[in-house]
């Protein structure tokens, strides 16, 4: 198995010179709850420094955080539920499920909005992925499982043959992510103790769906890990594990500059 490598990230798509406002990608980020109010703030976090529009969809709690800080989130639009779907239309890829419960509200939501739009870009993380059915799982989508929802999401071992049986791309996350699609499986080496503590997936997530706005799926999600490793690697070699999610966001755009060419 192949591991990735910088030289992997040239192929990326960098924001060229002279372009304009929407043209660097569109997101749309659907997640939080009333009990988890952070996570899908982590990945609004990353995501808003990466992309030129993110639109942030939530209960009501939350999408009134995020309307308190939306000086943070300059190109931010905070999203009523009841709006989603004209978002979800108009927007390059969609993030559900950082910050959402296992419950039937979650169940609902997520399979509706997958069943009716099978044609977008979708990234499916935390609880949306656990709630998920595998029959509505749209082609192409990048599914961000830990090694406890991948088992409890399919008796399949394999995460390739997962990923060819449902015709989406699998990021398995752990000491070593593995990611997956129907026709190649690689390796992202890296990472410390300090990226066990919470929110940290919900940061990789938003950083993969940021990517894939402007990219091709398999290769947001390698990416996406590879830098997200890259980040908690400059953390650790600072302050040792002696940081969070917040930090890990604020890291990645100086990774990022490091590793992607200037446009």
């Amino acid at each position: 198995m192949n591991t990735v490598t910088p030289d992997d990230l040239k192929k990326l798509y960098v924001a060229p010179a002279g372009s304009h406002k929407g043209q660097n990608g569109r997101l749309l980020v659907i997640g939080g709850s009333h009990l988890f109010h952070a996570a899908s703030l982590w990945s609004l976090t990353v995501a808003s420094r990466i992309v030129d529009l993110v639109h942030y969809c939530s209960v009501p709690e939350n999408n009134a955080i995020v309307q308190k800080a939306k000086e943070e989130f300059r190109n931010g639009i905070v999203v009523p539920r009841s709006e989603v779907e004209d978002y979800i239309k108009e927007d390059d890829c969609i993030l559900i499920g950082p910050g959402m419960t296992r419950d039937e509200e979650t169940k609902n939501l997520t399979n509706t909005l997958l069943r009716k739009f099978p044609k977008k870009q979708w990234v499916i993380d935390a609880g949306a992925l656990q709630m998920l059915e595998l029959s509505v799982i749209p082609r192409n989508a990048i599914l961000t499982p830990h090694h406890g929802e991948f088992r409890g999401l399919t008796q399949i071992e394999d995460p390739q043959e997962f990923a060819k049986k449902y015709r989406c791309i699998v990021l398995l996350k752990g000491e070593r992510d593995i990611a997956a699609s129907p026709i190649q499986i690689r390796e992202i080496s890296g990472g410390n103790a300090g990226m066990t503590k919470g929110g940290t997936g919900d940061v990789l997530a938003g950083l993969i769906a940021a990517l894939a706005c402007k990219n091709d799926p398999f290769l947001a999600a390698i990416a996406g890990s590879f830098i997200n490793k890259r980040a908690g690697d400059a953390l650790f070699g600072r302050v040792g594990h002696y940081f969070n999610a917040t930090d890990l966001a604020g890291e990645i755009p100086g990774v990022m500059r490091e590793l992607l060419p200037a446009s």
